[in-house]
């Protein structure tokens, strides 16, 4: 039977298309704002120098979160960050079949884009929970943890925005065809900046302002990807409804 009467549920039915319309917002915003602000209360509390990282690369994102009381912000910030992207890579499968529908496909699609999102969500996690920790094994999971994050979440990116590049002829508007081109460099472009990391840390003596620099704008670029599909989602209209089953 589902409840779906009554002033509350209309209510928080209201609440939740209302979050999960500005989820890709949240998804995008809230890492940048947490690791902006957590850099600034290291350099009030005098743990970090002050400078510009995206361009004299004296700290790395790790570092803005990695001690009190900086850290605190850190991580009461990206853990729920997983739970969003989960929810947003959902959310993406769910917009694509919409998509496909629409294009009068019947063939599901998605469900990779929706694997390689979530697993990078879940080494998110892997890696906020051992960031500050100083034991070698621990120091490696972290490493591995925000790598395959990265790295997941970006093939992730660049597959959803080849997907909706291919849709058939008069699927995708004008505007969500440019949004979409501008995402995929986006997604793409990192790619380059970890070669040019490789190589830089080949030739240098100190690579590590570099690489700090790279990092900066690497995950400054990934974020905004999901800050544009916050404008891709709205231009196709994509709303999510749900109801409540009693038991």
């Amino acid at each position: 039977m589902f409840l779906e009467s009554g002033p509350d549920f209309l209510r928080t039915r209201y609440a939740v298309r209302m979050l999960l319309r500005i989820l890709p917002l949240i998804a995008g915003l809230l890492p940048i704002a947490a690791i902006h602000l957590s850099y600034l209360i290291a350099i009030q509390a005098a743990i970090l120098p002050t400078c510009i990282p995206y361009i004299h690369g004296c700290v790395s994102i790790s570092a803005t979160g990695r001690y009190p009381p900086a850290s605190y912000l850190f991580k009461a910030a990206m853990m729920p960050e997983t739970v969003i992207l989960v929810i947003f890579w959902l959310g993406s499968v769910a917009w694509l079949r919409a998509l496909n529908r629409s294009a009068g496909q019947t063939r599901s699609i998605g469900t990779a884009i929706g694997s390689f999102g979530v697993a990078g969500a879940f080494f998110l996690i892997l890696y906020v929970t051992f960031l500050g920790t100083q034991e070698p094994f621990y120091e490696f999971m972290r490493r591995f943890g925000v790598y395959l994050y990265f790295l997941f979440s970006v093939i992730a990116q660049v597959m959803l925005a080849v997907t909706v590049l291919r849709m058939p002829a008069g699927t995708c508007s004008p505007l969500l065809i440019r949004i979409t081109k501008i995402q995929l460099a986006l997604a793409l472009i990192p790619f380059a900046l970890g070669i040019l990391n490789l190589v830089l840390k080949s030739i240098l003596e100190d690579s590590d302002p570099s690489e700090n620099i790279i990092e900066w704008i690497f995950a400054l670029m990934m974020q905004s990807y999901f800050v544009l599909s916050y404008f891709s989602w709205r231009e196709t209209q994509f709303t999510a409804n749900f109801s409540v089953r009693r038991a």
